[in-house]
């Protein structure tokens, strides 16, 4: 089963998206299986990780900043070449376990939508297999 969902990203960030990824699993009704989540930008990402403290996406984004800076050798005109950067790092997908009807995400995870172009309107797909 196929779900999209929209986001507003504003600002350079990690938006926690884990309820929309469960529920598309509650929606599906999967028992077991695999829930798929894609980004279809070249300028944003997926990932998972902690999600209790807010710090650590923030440290994140900082990392990846200080790791991708803006360089004046880029050439890509539109001038997001670290976004596109940060992004392929990042990865544009991931994959959940569906275990008893709901996603199998550690105590302290969460699904993150990565924003690395804003501000933007973005769209992001959940696919659910069972």
């Amino acid at each position: 089963m196929f779900y999209e969902y929209k986001l507003s990203a504003p600002r350079a960030d990690f938006y926690d998206i884990t309820p929309q990824v469960r529920d598309a699993v509650a929606k599906s009704g999967v028992i077991g299986g695999l829930a798929v989540v894609y980004c279809p930008h070249t300028t944003a990402g997926i990932t998972i990780n902690e999600n209790a403290d807010p710090d650590v996406a923030r440290d994140m984004l900082v990392g990846l900043d200080k790791a991708f800076p803006d360089r004046p050798e880029f050439r890509h005109a539109e001038g997001n070449s670290a976004a596109h950067i940060k992004a392929s790092v990042i990865g544009s997908s991931a994959t959940v376990i569906i275990r008893n009807g709901k996603p199998l995400l550690g105590t302290w995870q969460g699904v993150y939508f990565c924003e690395f172009d804003p501000p933007r309107e973005r769209t992001f797909f959940v696919e659910v297999l069972g």
